[in-house]
C-alpha cells in the first residue's frame, strides 16, 4: 500500500455522518476502501481470538466484521491477506506527557506508532508550567494535526501545590472552563493537589465541577500511601482514575473504590509487576485497571518500545496476552467515555489496528490508523509533516543574571563544626523519595558534601521570570565519585532549573549553559561539557527528530555513568526532585519541602 500523502491526515467524520455508509458496505451495496482477509480477530469485548476473520473499512471506520467480506470488495477495494495473523486493536496510552519525551507531540507520534500506539491521552502540564494557556492550546492543536488520535486532559495543578512552590503560570477553574470547550480536550489532567481535594479546596473543588458539567473525565494522581480517611476524601471528591500506586494493595483499594487503577510502566517507574497481582493473584476483575506509561524517555521509544512494551511486560508478569491487550485497548476507551469511538475491533469504531504475528510477544508487523497503513515491520511508512512553534514558546530560561560558585554556598549555623541536614534520598525506579539525614563537616563556615557517602548537593535555579534565586540542599542516591554537574530546566512540576553536583563551579557553569541555550540538560565535569541536551520549546522539548534526541540522551546517560552514577534511567529521576507533590522530601524554589505534611522545612535538623 503507498504512504498517504499529508492530505491524507484528516480528522475522520463523526459516525453520524458515515453511519449510512457503513451499513450499506456491511450489506454489500457499496464497497469497502480495505478489506483485510483471514485473519485472527481479537476480540477484546468477548475475551476471544476468533479465527477466520475478516475486516472490511470505510471512510476511517470498521464496517463488518465476521467469517467473508467477499461482498465488500469492489474494483477499487484494497485487499490484504493477513495470512492467519492476529488483528489486535490499536493501543492506548491512558496517561502520558509527551514532554518527558524531550519531543514535540509530531516526534512523539512519529516515534511510537511503529510500536502499535494509535492513540494517547496526554497531560502537556509541562509545558502549562511554563507558558500557561498558551502552551497548552499549542499542544491541543499541534496534538489535532495528527494522524492518529492524541487527546488532551486540561492540566489541573498549575502550579501542582500552591504556596509550595511559583510555577511561570497559573491555571484556575476559568481556565479549566475554557479548555472544555476546544474539540480535542478529553477531560481534566491529573489532579495532583489531592490534599486540596480532601480538604475541600474551593479552586479544587471548581475545577473539577467544570470538567464533569462538561461531561468527561476527570484524572487522578494521589500519591500517598495512606489509605484513611485522605484517601476516602480523595475519591469523594471526583477523581476517576489513579496511576500513582506502587503496591497491589493500593490497586485494589482503588479499584474497590469505583476508580480505574492505571499501572504504568515508564522510563523510571516499574509499577506494574506489584499491582497486577491484585489480577493474577487476588482475582480482582481485570476490566478497571488499565496500562499506562506516564513518563516515557525518548531512548526508551527509539531503543525499546512505546505501549507494547508495557503489554509484554503484563503479559510476562502472568496475564493471558488478550487481557494484556483488553488493559491497553478497550478499557482506556470506556474509561474515557470514548468506547464506541475506538479501542476494538468492531463496526463503526475508528479502523486503528494492528496486524500481529506473535499474541504473546506482541510482534507487530503493520500498524494501521483509521485504515490507513503507517508503520509495517517496525518502519513509520509515511512523513508526517513538521509542525513549527511559534517565537514565544521558546527562550524562556531567564536566569537574570550569570551564577557564581558562591551561589551554592551552604552556610552553616554560627558556631558549628558538624551539621545535621536533611538529605533528599533518590528511590531508584520509583517516583517518591525518602527523607534522609545526614551528618555533614562545616569547613570554613559552609556545609560540606559527603561524595565517600554518596551525599552531594542539589539546587532549584528559579528561570521564569529572573529573580535570580538560588535553593540549596542535598541529595543521596546518584553515586557520584567525580567532580560533576547535571543541569536540567525539565524539573516537574514547576520547571525552574534543577542542578545536581559534587563541585560547585561545575554547577554554575551547567546553569550558566543551560542559560545560554534556552533550556535542556547538561552535563559538566571539571569544566568540561561531556554531554548536551538542547531544549529549546519552554526548555522542555527538542525540534530534532526522536533518534538524533535518543541519540544526544544515550551520550547524557553515558556521561552521567562515567561519574558513578549507576541507576536506572538517573536522569528521570533527577528531573522529579523538585515534585512537591510526590512524597516524602523534595526541593522547590521556595525552599526544602515535606509532602508527607505539606510544608516547607529548615535544611538542617536540630
Amino acid at each position: 500500500m503507498p504512504a498517504p500523502a499529508a492530505s491524507a491526515f484528516v480528522k475522520p467524520k463523526p459516525w453520524s455522518a458515515v453511519a449510512p455508509l457503513l451499513v450499506d458496505v456491511a450489506m454489500g451495496r457499496k464497497p469497502a476502501d480495505l478489506v483485510v482477509r483471514n485473519g485472527r480477530w481479537v476480540n477484546v469485548h468477548s475475551g476471544e481470538v476468533i479465527p477466520g476473520t475478516d475486516i472490511a473499512i470505510v471512510a476511517g471506520r470498521f464496517a463488518y466484521c465476521g467469517q467473508d467480506a467477499s461482498h465488500a470488495i469492489g474494483e477499487r477495494t484494497k485487499v490484504v491477506d493477513a495470512r492467519g495473523r492476529y488483528l489486535v486493536p490499536g493501543l492506548c496510552d491512558a496517561h502520558m506527557h509527551v514532554e518527558s519525551g524531550m519531543v514535540m507531540v509530531t516526534e512523539f507520534c512519529r516515534a511510537v506508532i511503529p510500536h502499535g500506539t494509535t492513540t494517547m491521552f496526554i497531560d502537556p502540564h509541562e509545558i502549562a508550567n511554563v507558558l500557561g494557556l498558551d502552551g497548552v492550546r499549542l499542544m491541543h492543536d499541534e496534538a489535532a494535526a495528527q494522524p492518529v488520535n492524541v487527546f488532551v486532559q486540561m492540566p489541573s495543578c498549575v502550579p501542582s501545590a500552591p504556596g509550595l512552590e511559583n510555577a511561570g503560570a497559573e491555571l484556575g477553574a476559568r481556565e479549566v472552563a475554557e479548555a472544555m470547550a476546544w474539540p480535542n480536550v478529553i477531560g481534566l489532567g491529573e489532579v495532583m493537589n489531592f490534599p486540596g481535594v480532601a480538604t475541600n479546596d474551593a479552586a479544587m473543588a471548581d475545577e473539577i465541577a467544570a470538567t464533569m458539567r462538561a461531561g468527561k473525565t476527570v484524572g487522578g494522581h494521589y500519591a500517598s500511601p495512606d489509605l484513611g480517611r485522605a484517601f476516602h476524601g480523595y475519591i469523594a471528591g471526583g477523581p476517576e482514575d489513579d496511576h500513582e500506586g506502587t503496591r497491589m494493595e493500593d490497586a485494589i483499594a482503588r479499584v474497590r473504590q469505583g476508580m480505574r487503577a492505571m499501572l504504568r510502566l515508564g522510563s523510571a517507574w516499574y509499577d506494574v509487576a506489584s499491582q497486577i497481582k491484585a489480577v493474577t493473584e487476588q482475582g480482582l476483575d481485570p476490566r478497571n485497571f488499565i496500562l499506562c506509561t506516564d513518563d516515557s524517555h525518548s531512548g526508551t521509544l527509539v531503543q525499546e518500545g512505546h505501549m507494547d512494551r508495557v503489554v509484554r511486560h503484563a503479559i510476562a508478569q502472568g496475564l493471558k496476552p488478550v487481557t494484556a491487550i483488553q488493559m491497553a485497548t478497550i478499557n482506556t476507551a470506556q474509561h474515557f467515555r470514548l468506547e464506541r469511538e475506538l479501542g476494538s475491533i468492531t463496526p463503526g469504531r475508528l479502523a486503528d489496528f494492528l496486524i500481529v504475528s506473535d499474541l504473546a510477544a506482541l510482534v507487530i508487523d503493520e500498524v494501521y490508523a483509521r485504515g490507513v497503513r503507517l508503520a509495517r515491520n517496525g518502519r513509520l511508512e509515511t512523513e508526517i509533516p513538521a509542525y513549527a512553534y511559534p517565537a514565544r514558546a521558546k527562550k524562556t530560561v531567564r536566569l537574570g543574571r550569570r551564577l557564581t560558585a558562591a551561589d551554592f554556598h551552604i552556610r552553616a549555623p554560627e558556631g558549628a563544626n558538624m551539621v545535621r541536614a536533611r538529605v533528599i534520598g533518590v528511590i531508584e525506579n520509583q517516583a517518591p523519595t525518602r527523607a534522609l539525614a545526614a551528618e555533614l563537616p562545616v569547613e570554613n563556615g559552609l556545609v560540606a558534601m559527603d561524595r565517600r557517602n554518596d551525599v552531594c548537593q542539589i539546587a532549584l535555579v528559579e528561570r521564569h521570570r529572573g529573580t535570580g534565586s538560588v535553593t540549596n540542599g542535598f541529595v543521596s542516591g546518584f553515586g557520584y565519585t567525580q567532580d560533576c554537574a547535571l543541569a536540567s530546566t525539565v524539573a516537574h512540576d514547576s520547571h525552574h532549573m534543577i542542578v545536581v553536583g559534587t563541585n560547585k563551579e561545575d554547577m554554575a557553569r551547567a546553569a550558566n549553559r543551560l542559560g545560554e541555550v534556552g533550556g535542556g540538560v547538561v552535563m559538566i565535569s571539571k569544566g568540561r561539557e561531556l554531554a548536551l541536551v538542547e531544549l529549546p520549546i519552554a526548555g522542555l522539548m527538542s525540534e530534532e527528530r526522536a533518534e538524533v534526541v535518543a541519540e544526544k540522551a544515550a551520550k547524557l546517560a553515558a556521561a552521567m555513568r562515567e561519574m558513578g552514577c549507576t541507576l536506572n534511567n538517573a536522569y528521570m529521576q533527577h528531573s522529579l526532585l523538585a515534585l512537591v507533590v510526590i512524597p516524602e522530601l523534595r526541593i522547590s524554589d521556595m525552599g526544602i519541602i515535606d509532602v508527607t505534611s505539606f510544608r516547607k522545612v529548615d535544611l538542617f535538623l536540630p
